[in-house]
């Protein structure tokens, strides 16, 4: 924009976006009354439509031929709408697991943990080596998940969205 080059809408849309999908979600939980396991079935089922719309929309209209222009946009408010709702779901169901949303605090937490695990003083930091265990295990799931994302996207196009929409779909089915 400061160079007067071409802005992808999406990119000026998705915090507006995400901030009104997260005040739905919100919405959605209270006028439920909903709480614990209930509340989070009832997300569950939400983020699932979600990327089920996805998946739909993309193979039917095939974002990735345009993706600045408005089939391209509704895509990825589309997906926007799903990470906030599935963000807005673990704060609002399991507020005390880590976040899977900010890798450079989970990068940050690894390193500064294995750096007081691997020092011969006193750590800077308490709890350093079950720190590092939760971020290493963050850290490892968000890189395989990166990889097999654009795994999928290379091999199978606007159908990649059909991993995202099954995995919401079982965590659905599951008691």
């Amino acid at each position: 924009m400061v160079r007067h080059s071409h802005v992808n809408p999406a990119q000026i849309a998705a915090i507006p976006v995400f901030i009104v999908a997260v005040a739905a979600t919100w919405l959605l939980a209270r006028a439920s009354r909903r709480r614990g396991a209930g509340l989070m079935r009832l997300l569950l089922i939400v983020q699932f439509v979600l990327l089920a719309s996805i998946l739909i929309f993309s193979v039917i209209a095939k974002p990735s031929a345009d993706p600045h222009g408005w089939v391209g946009f509704i895509a990825a408010m589309l997906a926007v709408s799903a990470m906030a709702c599935q963000f807005a779901l673990l704060r609002l169901t399991l507020p005390v697991a880590p976040s899977t949303a900010v890798m450079t605090g989970n990068l940050t937490n690894a390193v500064l943990s294995a750096m007081d695990a691997k020092s011969q003083t006193a750590p800077l930091l308490a709890g350093d080596s079950e720190r590092l265990r939760g971020s290493l295990h963050l850290l490892v799931g968000f890189f395989v998940g990166c990889v097999l994302a654009a795994a999928a996207l290379a091999w199978m196009g606007e159908w990649a969205w059909v991993f995202p929409a099954a995995l919401a779909g079982v965590a659905v089915a599951l008691p």
